[in-house]
This record gives structure tokens, sequence and C-alpha cells, in this order.
């Protein structure tokens, strides 16, 4: 099967579920794809070039906070905004992965969580944040030509269509770098680093283009997670955030574009089942059963989700089950 077929198909069922989905169905659509975005944008870290970062998350929330920071009390216009909020992720990213990328291994992951630290810490403790309880975006943005609204954010079907099209268009850039000479270098460096470097490669280079890439893409999230919500918390920062995306891509199975969007998809409604009323008592510790459901997935599926659909997934599937019986 060609590899484009199934995302193609998956994308034009998602462009006509509006007309069947309730408002609540709908929104949680919007907020799988958006967080499916944000861990394709770590997949390209993790899975693609084999840096492994635990501050992920402030990328997303400084994408977030520059939307309703540059919107103030009048709203803004979604042209200057998106860029905007995609920049200062950007360019965030490029401070930290400058900084971090002199380091390997976990002192990277501790290096990348401190970062994300010290900007959680920047919106909590100040007021330019709000505070613990954030900022509100009043106005959404709006994108206008010559008087006319192209798109209104505030229109459910406009905010649906553009997070469609952000999905799509993230998707397809992703899957054309790796196929590209630059994708192709950074699964090197994830194979053999010094390799790579003996054969002329400047690595420290690809590394960090592929951080401020990452980055650029997780604050395109933030700015849609900010016009969906219509408020953002310091807790888009935190260290839990880029701990539940990095499991997205484990979930879902590291190495593929379709991995981390199944794994967004997954992590999304097994958190949503298990704090719904369905499962009464338990439902206030839904953490734990969650961390239990994600721990079994991990021991019976080592390559994720997207293994089941692989040569040989659901039979390997059942002699783990069977091993695990016996």
């Amino acid at each position: 099967m060609r590899p484009w077929l199934l995302p193609t198909v998956a994308l034009l069922v998602l462009a006509v579920l509006p007309a069947v989905l309730s408002p609540y169905t709908q929104d949680l659509v919007l907020k799988i794809a958006i967080y499916a975005i944000f861990a394709l944008s770590l997949e390209l870290l993790v899975g693609t070039t084999g840096l492994v970062s635990l501050g992920h998350a402030a990328f997303l929330g400084i994408g977030a906070y520059v939307t309703v920071l540059a919107s103030g009390d009048g709203g803004g216009s979604l042209a200057l905004l998106l860029p905007l909020a995609v920049g200062a992720a950007a360019a965030y990213a490029l401070f930290v992965g400058a900084l971090s990328l002199r380091t390997k291994g976990v002192y990277f992951i501790m290096v990348t969580l401190a970062f994300a630290q010290m900007a959680y810490f920047v919106f909590h403790d100040t007021k330019v944040g709000g505070g613990s309880d954030g900022i509100f975006l009043y106005v959404k943005p709006v994108l206008a030509v010559g008087g006319t609204t192209l798109l209104d954010l505030d229109v459910k079907a406009h905010l649906y269509y553009t997070v469609l099209a952000a999905l799509a268009f993230t998707y397809t850039l992703l899957a054309v770098v790796n196929r590209s000479r630059f994708g192709h270098a950074l699964a090197g460096i994830r194979a053999n680093e010094q390799r790579m470097r003996a054969a002329g490669f400047a690595t420290t280079g690809y590394k960090l283009a592929a951080f401020v890439l990452a980055g650029a893409l997780a604050g395109l999230a933030g700015f849609l997670l900010a016009a969906k919500d219509g408020a953002v918390n310091p807790e888009l920062l935190s260290w839990h955030e880029s701990g539940a995306v990095l499991l997205m891509i484990i979930l879902g199975g590291l190495g593929s574009l379709r991995g981390a969007v199944l794994g967004a998809v997954a992590f999304t409604l097994l958190k949503e089942f298990y704090q719904s009323a369905l499962l009464g008592p338990l439902a206030e510790r839904w953490q734990l059963t969650l961390g239990l459901t994600i721990i079994a997935f991990v021991a019976f599926l080592p390559s994720g989700l997207i293994g089941l659909f692989g040569r040989g997934g659901l039979i390997g599937l059942r002699k783990r089950l069977a091993g695990a019986r016996s």
C-alpha cells in the first residue's frame, strides 16, 4: 500500500466529521489533532534524531502565551499572531538547543528539563503571564483581507479546518524532511553520530536545525491550543506536559509519524475515558489507571501501537499474552 494513502483517507474522514459530531466530540477531535501536531514535533527529535527531551512543553507554552499576550484586549490578526507564536518558540528553541546540545545522554535530558522549568517559572511567578491562574484570550485571531473576514477562529468550523490544515501541513512537512538528505543525516546521527562526523557531517548543526524545527512546530500547536481554549496557564510548560507528549510517541511507536499521531489519539482518549464519570470513584485516580494501562501497552507492544499493523504484529501480541498467562 502506498505510504500516503492511509493519511490521506484519514484526513478526508476528519474533513467530513463535523457534519455528524456533537459539540463535545468535535472539541475532543480538535484537542487530539492539536496534540498530534505536538507529538509529531517531538517525534522529529526523539524518533528521527535520537534526542530525548524532557522540556519540549516549553515551546508549546511559549507559543500559546505569545498568542494571548500579542492579541491584547482587542484581538489580533492571524497573519501576525501565528508567525509571532511560531517564531518565539523557534527562537527559544535556538537558545536552548545551542546550549543543551553541548551535552549528551541523561545530561541533555536534564538540561532541557531545566530550561523548560525556567520558562515555567517566568510565567508562573511574574505578572507577565498572569501567575498561576494564567491569562485569557478575549478575542480570537482573525484573518481578514480588505475588510473581508476569511477566517475567524471564534467560529467552530473555521477553527476545526484550520487545525486540520495545520495537522496535514505538519505531517507532510515531516514526511518530506524524513525522505530528504537532511532527514537521512538525522537518522544517521541517531544510529551512530561518530560515524557521521567521520563522514564529514557537521552533526551539531544538523541537530540544532532539528531542535529549532521541532520547537517551531510545538509553537504552532501552542498557538492552536490558545485559540481553541481561549486561555493559557503555566501548566502548559510543566514537565508533566513534556512527559505526556513523550508517552504519546512511545505509546504510538518511536520512529514513525503515524505512530506519533496514533499515540496522541490513544493517550488523549484513554485520559478522557479514565477521567469520565463512567468509572465512578476510580475517576479521581485516573493517573494510576492511565499509568498502569501504558505500562501494559509498553510491556506487550514494545514497538508501540503502530506495531499492531506491521507484519506479525497481532501474532506477536498473542504470543506475548500467552507467555504472560503461563
